[in-house]
């Protein structure tokens, strides 16, 4: 049996204030689906876009080549298509182009069924001091759990 497939872009959270969340497919090619199913692929960097006829694409998203791959293997960077319902990309496409949100992968992993599905956000960009309110409010969680640890001991 095959190994969960659960790859975070642990920086979204931090870099974005997230708004709403989906979960789209993706289209993938044979040695691509291969390779992430080895774990060997990275969403930190990476971002949707729409392209003129309206579909959705991620950017800069990486999945390595795929090791037992022949002169057929996949490009690493590729742009690759995500699958939403008509309703949502129309949602989607709306509130980019008109508040200026931006959407960004969280989570990319293989559902139940065996297909690749990634979990997008709409999202706005942190300002400086939010960031630092983040890093604050994480810092003071950390130092209170300590603290009710030290309790829990004596």
């Amino acid at each position: 049996m095959q190994k969960k497939v659960n790859i975070q872009n642990k920086r979204a959270r931090f870099e974005y204030e997230l708004l709403d969340e989906y979960t789209a497919g993706i289209v993938l090619t044979g040695t691509e689906i291969k390779s992430l199913r080895n774990s060997k692929a990275s969403i930190a960097e990476s971002f949707c876009e729409f392209n003129e006829s309206g579909e959705l694409f991620t950017v800069n998203m990486n999945i390595d080549e795929y090791a037992f791959g022949t002169r057929f293997n996949h490009r690493p960077k590729a742009q690759r298509k995500l699958l939403l319902n008509k309703k949502e990309l129309k949602k989607l496409y709306k509130e980019v182009k008109n508040s200026g949100l931006t959407i960004v992968p969280l989570r990319l992993f293989i559902n139940d069924k065996g297909f690749a599905k990634l979990r997008i956000a709409l999202a706005k960009g942190k300002k400086l001091y939010d960031k630092r309110e983040t890093i604050k409010d994480r810092d003071n969680k950390r130092t209170l759990d300590r603290v009710k640890k030290s309790f829990k001991k004596g």
